[in-house]
């Protein structure tokens, strides 16, 4: 699926010659795919990403993949930060407040597997927003389709254990383990594992949550 070309001024060359290993998923927060669209190549704003999808599967490239793109923020995955410079960035048009439909859907099941051949990125490496930033950032948020992604291969799915005792020490050593490297409070944390890899839970830690967390 062919993207369009929309250049955005917003962009740099990626620091310490590093190359892209992450693909991070955001949802706009905005109206429109129109109206993102002029946000993400507007220099006073200075933010952008190297896809933008609109809800109808129209794809737009605003950054070429080899430059850094101002996505993602502050932030760590698995112990690394600067994650702009490791990244390419995929803007989803959504407001977050419901589903991502099928057209759209399928346009990213498109784009994803050419861009992570190209970088030799496997599914673990395809992150959310809130993944490598936890309390800060909540994108693509609880509507998102991560076990869809994790049937084709293009994200990571989430465990199959057995419910475990809630105990916060291992739910942090196991978040660390599946990339969760960023230092947030345990309700941040809990908030970020669940946003990903289950959504519908609620209240305190439970055995649940454990067991959702994918083995390393």
């Amino acid at each position: 699926m062919p993207a369009i070309w929309h250049a955005s001024p917003n962009f740099g060359p990626r620091r310490d010659g590093l190359v892209p290993t992450l693909i991070v998923l955001h949802y706009t927060a905005m109206d429109t795919a129109k109206a993102a669209l002029a946000r993400l190549c507007d220099p006073d704003v200075e933010v952008s990403a190297h896809y933008l999808i609109g809800a109808d599967g129209t794809i737009w490239q605003m950054i070429h993949e080899d430059m850094r793109a101002w996505h993602a923020g502050a932030g760590r995955w698995a112990g690394q930060d600067d994650i702009n410079s490791r990244s390419i960035g995929i803007e989803l048009d959504n407001r977050g407040d419901h589903p991502f439909g099928d057209p759209q859907m399928r346009a990213l099941e498109a784009v994803l597997p050419e861009i992570m051949a190209r970088w030799a990125i496997g599914p673990a490496a395809v992150i959310g927003h809130s993944d490598m930033a936890p309390g800060r950032k909540c994108d693509p948020g609880p509507r998102f389709d991560w076990a869809r992604l994790a049937q084709q291969g293009l994200a990571r799915g989430s465990g199959r254990d057995a419910p475990q005792a809630p105990d916060m020490e291992r739910f942090r050593a196991l978040a660390c383990d599946a990339g969760f490297t960023a230092h947030v409070s345990d309700e941040a944390l809990l908030d970020a594992v669940r946003l990903r890899f289950r959504p519908w839970g609620q209240g305190p830690l439970s055995g649940a949550d454990l067991a959702a967390l994918p083995k390393a």
